[in-house]
């Protein structure tokens, strides 16, 4: 219900049976609440999404506390009238580390909420609704402005184990009943949609460089087969059946396609582990990567993974022993008399 309308009043009464729950499964768990309302410096002013956080849990089961801007720290464990700002926030509000900034809210019991915090830390960009209007306090600072019991609006779960996030809803949404549990494939459907499209151009991208490869391997092997059109006539000659032919080039098919396959991986795994280090610093071509108000990385770092490589090279030494097929055919054909008097 609370994802309808964003309601303060819309809470979850039992965080810690849920954050115990996931933690007995193997997941990270962290409480989080929301609240609107107004941050002032001198005179400069905005709007702003309040955001409460555990910075403990938070930081067992996230890492928005690696993203902060140089010299900033991420909320203490401990409450101490902190806030991280995001980063278009800090600049509309014309706040740096250690600004003192003035919090005014409604709070839950409907008073007039206000409150002194200073800026800790200033978040790179990590998204548009975080950089745009996100402040981060302290649960315990947050519930206290905004006069709040107990009650969460939302418990952010993240396993860092290989688990599908459907087993994870699954898991959780069918043991404590009225419970909701939405993936960010729910929250987010413009980045699956994204996704499944990268997926197409991929697969398009490969089935084109397999093909193209393909016809690569049997251009050169029919170069070969024709370069030796004598030599396959005088082993026809002495009585080379054409299944011996045929073998004959396919074997050589293999060593070849091996040898190359080899190669390739070496030459790529240097260069996968080296931008697996270094990876491909993008800020000089177009600022902060964002899409559908999401922040990547600018610092693009290659992943080696076995699926990545064993596929490929698996596939193309296929593509390339049956690209062989044909140039083998035409060799185990050859008339003997024509081809030892071919020049």
């Amino acid at each position: 219900e609370y994802l309808e309308d964003h309601s303060l009043y819309k809470t979850i009464d039992n965080p810690d049976e849920i954050i115990a729950m996931a933690k007995s499964k193997g997941i990270d768990a962290s409480p989080r609440v929301y609240g609107y309302g107004l941050l002032a410096t001198g005179n400069k002013s905005a709007g702003s999404l309040f955001q409460g956080i555990d910075p403990k849990l938070e930081k067992q089961a996230f890492t928005l506390h690696e993203h902060l801007q140089e010299g900033g720290e991420f909320i203490s464990d401990v409450p101490d009238k902190g806030v991280v700002l995001g980063k278009k926030l800090a600049k509309t509000l014309n706040a740096e580390i250690g600004t003192e900034i003035i919090a005014v809210i409604q709070a839950a019991d409907g008073s007039l909420g206000t409150d002194i915090y200073k800026v800790t830390g200033i978040l790179k960009s990590a998204g548009d609704k975080l950089d745009r209007s996100t402040a981060i306090f302290h649960i315990a600072d947050f519930k206290e402005l905004f006069v709040m019991g107990d009650q969460v609006h939302e418990v952010a779960l993240n396993s860092h184990r290989k688990v599908k996030v459907e087993d994870i809803a699954g898991l959780l949404g069918n043991t404590i009943d009225g419970l909701e549990v939405k993936t960010w494939k729910d929250l987010n459907p413009s980045m699956v949609e994204m996704l499944a499209m990268l997926d197409v151009s991929m697969g398009i991208f490969l089935s084109v460089f397999i093909i193209v490869a393909g016809l690569s391997v049997m251009n050169t092997m029919l170069m070969s087969t024709y370069d030796r059109i004598r030599e396959f006539g005088i082993l026809k000659a002495i009585g080379a059946t054409p299944g011996l032919i045929v073998k004959d080039v396919l074997i050589e098919a293999m060593f070849l396609s091996l040898i190359a396959t080899i190669l390739g991986c070496i030459l790529g795994l240097l260069l996968s582990y080296y931008y697996s280090i270094y990876g491909i610093d993008m800020r000089g071509l177009q600022g902060d990567v964002t899409f559908a108000g999401i922040a990547f990385n600018p610092l693009w770092k290659a992943v080696i993974h076995p699926d990545s490589f064993v596929k490929p090279v698996i596939t193309m030494w296929i593509i390339s022993v049956l690209a062989s097929v044909y140039p083998a055919v035409i060799a185990a054909r050859l008339k003997p008399v024509d081809a030892i008097h071919h020049v």
